[in-house]
């Protein structure tokens, strides 16, 4: 499923094929121009069908390949109109969550390594489907969508089969606020720690913990995704972040490597988990 930043970045590799094919000194084939370049044959051809985003000095160099040094403000306009991309609660819960739900299926599906914080709530690749309930209800009612409650915790359900799949890694960090939270009813957050507790050591989780007493370098925060280092998605109440240009996803990984350092994995996890559960009075 074509996301708005992907359609975006597609639009701006058929540019980059056009002004190709429209070189100063005649058409350049896909190697004759990544040999002007000095680049991969493989970098032209993947920014080209929009699998890779551009940065600057690649776009100015390709403007300079083909002998149209102009156009680089034109393509460096196209870039910022989608290197940050706020996709309207609103607008996207219009036919409720489930639609949401198979759009991020879609995308999670195509991703291999995942760097998660989540500061709020349990993380959606681990939440049992009572939890996610509690959550796309109370979400429905703020956002005054169309409740397609079941639809939405199928969807969400569904997209866990990620994790049992080989080549997958989640790299999550959750502060332990998000597993206090009673967003839900005390018997279903205890099962949601029970399960918590049962998918420490998953050979395609790398799970931490970072304890309400423990020192940060950078504070808390709002939750937010690195997907194979190529995009950021941050959710707000009002809306969801696509951030995709690379000084940004740099600044992410640097929040998520300082709050990592706060962390705890491993057996010191699952005794967060398990000082939480004893807590709840289910």
């Amino acid at each position: 499923m074509s996301t708005d930043y992907q359609r975006a970045r597609e639009e701006l590799g058929r540019r980059l094929r056009e002004l190709r094919a429209e070189s100063s000194d005649g058409p350049l084939t896909g190697t004759a121009l990544a040999l002007r370049l000095g680049w991969p044959q493989s970098k032209v051809s993947k920014l080209e069908s929009g699998r890779q985003t551009p940065t600057r000095d690649d776009l100015r160099a390709w403007a300079e390949a083909v002998g149209q040094p102009v156009v680089f403000d034109e393509l460096q306009a196209r870039l910022k109109g989608f290197e940050s991309h706020i996709r309207s609660w609103r607008r996207l819960l219009a036919a409720g969550h489930a639609s949401v739900q198979e759009t991020w299926n879609a995308v999670v599906g195509e991703t291999r390594t995942l760097h998660v914080w989540d500061g709020h709530v349990v993380n959606g690749l681990l939440q049992t489907a009572d939890y996610a309930r509690s959550l796309f209800t109370s979400h429905a009612e703020l956002r005054r969508s169309p409740q397609d409650t079941e639809n939405a915790v199928r969807a969400r359900m569904k997209r866990q089969e990620w994790l049992y799949r080989p080549g997958k890694r989640l790299n999550l960090l959750m502060w332990e606020a998000a597993l206090q939270s009673r967003v839900c009813a005390p018997e279903v957050l205890a099962a949601q720690l029970d399960r918590l507790l049962g998918v420490v050591g998953m050979d395609t989780l790398h799970l931490g913990i970072v304890p309400l007493d423990s020192p940060l370098r950078v504070p808390a925060g709002n939750g937010f995704w690195i997907m194979d280092g190529q995009l950021v998605t941050v959710e707000d109440w009002h809306a969801e972040l696509w951030l995709d240009d690379a000084e940004t996803i740099a600044l992410y990984r640097r929040a998520w490597d300082a709050l990592a350092e706060s962390a705890v994995y491993g057996v010191e996890a699952q005794q967060v988990i398990a000082r939480v559960r004893r807590g709840i009075k289910a």
